[in-house]
């Protein structure tokens, strides 16, 4: 009996490990198309002018990209395998052409610094939801909570253009996303580890595709808050 269960848990162990390396390659993938896209744009004129030249087209750009998170998150059990990776490198480039702004009003030492920061906090979050034993579901509640704090916030911000409120919604971001980071990766370790054993090789790379928009969105929304913090302006 207790060799069955050693090999039932080596298995599971393998099992997982699998599905969270292919998250995680999925979403350094985006990550990676994201910023070549972001440099490749602000280092050219015409699409500097294309894109921030044209609000219509800037917020036009928003849109599609929240059109593509809701749609894949809706229609991806629908979606062949094939399908849902398309959207998510579609999503990735896009989102790349309007963050390139990163690269227009920061300075590339205090966008290097950021990033590093965020990946650094980002891994350590992500191990902690790995590993912890504790359940961070009601966690995930507040924070979801406070995400939608964050979004009316900024809303209202908009008009008011306050940098004192902008400075409070991101370091309070800052806290949401950490705590995020840390909550979906231990629901991607139970989505992992209650997959039936037949399940099908297209089911595991949708799931994995929906994991990496999770966590890149995690990713991106910590890097921009920590990046208005300490982010150092070209002017």
């Amino acid at each position: 009996m207790e060799s069955y269960s050693s090999v039932g848990k080596a298995v599971s162990f393998v099992k997982v490990n699998s599905f969270i390396r292919s998250v995680y390659n999925w979403m350094a993938a985006g990550l990676a198309l994201t910023a070549f896209t972001a440099l490749f744009t602000a280092n050219s004129p015409t699409m500097v002018q294309l894109v921030f030249g044209n609000q219509i087209l800037f917020f036009g750009l928003i849109i599609v990209e929240l059109g593509m998170v809701f749609y894949l998150s809706a229609r991806v059990q629908q979606m062949s395998a094939a399908q849902a990776t398309a959207v998510f490198v579609i999503y990735s480039i896009l989102n790349g052409v309007t963050l390139s702004f990163v690269f227009l009003v920061y300075t590339a030492s205090s966008i290097v610094s950021t990033f590093l920061t965020c990946s650094l906090t980002f891994a350590a979050c992500s191990v902690y939801g790995m590993v912890t034993k504790r359940d961070l579901t009601s966690m995930g509640g507040f924070m979801m909570m406070g995400l939608i704090g964050i979004i009316i916030a900024s809303v209202i911000n908009m008009f008011l253009k306050s940098s004192g409120m902008a400075m409070i919604i991101s370091y309070v971001g800052v806290l949401v996303f950490v705590g995020l980071t840390a909550y979906d990766t231990q629901k991607l370790k139970e989505m992992a580890m209650t997959q039936p054993a037949d399940v099908s090789g297209a089911t595991v790379r949708k799931g994995a595709i929906m994991g990496a928009l999770t966590l890149y969105l995690d990713f991106i929304n910590l890097f921009l808050m920590l990046l208005h913090i300490f982010g150092g302006s070209r002017d």
